[in-house]
């Protein structure tokens, strides 16, 4: 069964040719998602001399891009604590206005591109349906004011008056966040880098990503990308693969590819969304612990996601991980205990994909001069907004200028290396099933 936003995005595109051989550029790419792509479209307005290249080991948007959740969110995968205790109050407090300021930059970027992705900024609500999760909204809220930014504490009235959910005890509520159509935003920015004048090379497979030795070196050399079609050279190289990471040599601890997994319902009735709500197209989660997520959709669908897919030995990337029959059981389960008034209704599409997971949950942009590398990534499903501030803040970095952007606490920070494996298989997998034990001992989800 193919993705919701696949078959509403207009279905198969015909692919790009692959790279026709050795390649000489400025700045090549790997990973034709929305790290890459926003990369390279705010490397040519910096720069509209720089060649760049983009190679990609299937389509554009093949991978998180285009199958996520599509919230258009302000969220920061690591809490503002942790970044406070890393980095200092005023570095954690710049980088959350960052990722807020991002959300209106994605907005603004799509209109002015003409991407019709479905755009719709109505904010995110995090409902509270057990007083576990009422405890944990309010203490929630009370955070984020302590560091001056909204989250508003909705009432139960004035929830339900928003989202007529199930056992709602009230709710946060932030305006940091827009629905989109991910596929639809992944595929109109391919084509707008590639109107700068980007050259975008689909069913490339990267072997190996190569550092240089720096031309002034003795010896020196350009850093490299090797692919199955031949070998792009280049001043710098940005990895922007994200859940894929592991696959590359050298990389095999650096992310861990953990699976996310989605359904969708067929188009829901006036008199469904008339107790539903969503009328401004919020996005909604609950205060459980394992993240649920989802969406009204454009067409009047809900888009309903979570987490609770294994993580797979070895970090495995394989299409069949894709369908975990169990998991999307619970999900739809979920759905329906939140919206009652579902019944029946037809659950037309179910999907999954990998997203990137660094050892301590704290995404990173850098740029290693001595080598020519750069990277992005560790979002922790946070991506949509997150990769958009990556692809400006690798612009400056990889342009020499500084700004406001370049001295965030994420640029070049360095995580710890996941354990090899059994361990991490272990580890992993222990974790998830504690999370999930925990949730029902606190009342925070159904048992």
């Amino acid at each position: 069964m193919t993705s919701l936003w696949f078959d509403t995005a207009g279905g198969a595109v015909a692919p790009r040719p692959p790279l026709p051989g050795d390649l000489d550029v400025d700045v090549a790419i790997v990973g034709a998602g929305y790290t890459g792509l926003w990369t390279a479209y705010y490397l040519r307005q910096a720069d509209p001399g720089l060649r760049i290249a983009i190679v990609e080991a299937e389509q554009a948007g093949f991978g998180a891009s285009g199958r996520n959740g599509g919230w258009c969110s302000g969220l920061l995968p690591t809490p503002l604590p942790k970044l406070e205790k890393l980095h200092g109050r005023g570095a954690a407090i710049a980088f959350q206005q960052a990722m807020i300021d991002t959300v209106d930059e994605v907005g603004r970027a799509a209109a002015a591109e003409g991407i019709d992705c479905h755009w719709d900024k109505g904010g995110t609500l995090g409902l509270a349906r057990s007083a576990a999760q009422w405890r944990g909204a309010r203490a929630e809220a009370e955070l984020a004011a302590s560091y001056g930014f909204e989250l508003r504490l909705l009432d139960r009235a004035e929830a339900l008056d928003r989202c007529g959910a199930t056992a709602v005890h009230g709710a946060t509520w932030s305006p940091h966040c827009a629905a989109v159509h991910p596929l639809r935003l992944a595929r109109g920015l391919a084509l707008a880098v590639e109107r700068l004048g980007v050259a975008i090379y689909e069913r490339t497979r990267v072997l190996e990503i190569m550092p240089g030795a720096g031309r002034t070196a003795v010896g020196g050399h350009r850093a490299a990308v090797r692919t199955d079609h031949g070998t792009v050279r280049a001043d710098t190289v940005v990895r922007a693969t994200e859940g894929y990471t592991a696959s590359l040599p050298g990389h095999r601890r650096a992310v861990v590819p953990i699976y996310s997994l989605m359904v969708a319902t067929e188009p829901l009735p006036k008199s469904f969304w008339d107790e539903a709500g969503l009328d401004r197209r919020e996005t909604f989660t609950d205060h459980r612990r394992l993240v649920i997520y989802g969406q009204r959709t454009a067409d009047d669908r809900l888009a309903f996601g979570g987490r609770g897919a294994p993580y797979h030995y070895g970090s495995a990337i394989r299409p069949p991980f894709d369908n975990e029959p169990s998991v999307h059981l619970a999900l739809r389960n979920t759905l329906v205990e939140l919206f009652p008034a579902l019944g029946d209704a037809k659950i037309t599409h179910a999907w999954g994909g990998p997203l990137g997971i660094t050892r301590d949950w704290h995404p990173s942009v850098g740029l290693d001069r001595s080598t020519g590398l750069a990277w992005a990534g560790g979002y922790v499903g946070d991506g949509v907004a997150a990769t958009n501030l990556a692809g400006r803040t690798l612009a400056d970095l990889i342009t020499g200028t500084e700004s406001s952007l370049t001295v965030l606490p994420w640029v070049n920070h360095r995580s710890p290396r996941w354990e090899p494996e059994p361990l991490r298989w272990l580890g992993i997998n222990t974790a998830l099933r504690a999370v999930v034990a925990l949730d029902r001992f606190e009342g925070r989800a159904p048992s």
